[in-house]
């Protein structure tokens, strides 16, 4: 049985997904109540579609540290 790759989410995709204004998810960033970005060149982010899937779950109980 083939898993289904983890797709990465741009910075506006994410927004949009989550409902979230840039400054806020940049803050729950630094907390910890969101996933953290990872980095996919030199200029460019993105965020791992399960992280924010898992973090659309139950936003209020995420935890980055649990990511691993």
């Amino acid at each position: 049985m083939s898993e289904t790759p983890d797709r990465i989410l741009r910075l506006k995709a994410v927004l949009e997904r989550t409902g979230l204004t840039r400054s806020t998810m940049y803050r729950k960033m630094q907390n910890g109540s969101f996933p953290k970005n990872i980095q996919i060149s030199d200029r460019c982010i993105g965020w791992r579609q399960s992280a924010v899937d898992a973090w659309m779950r139950s936003p209020m109980r995420y935890s980055a540290d649990a990511e691993r």
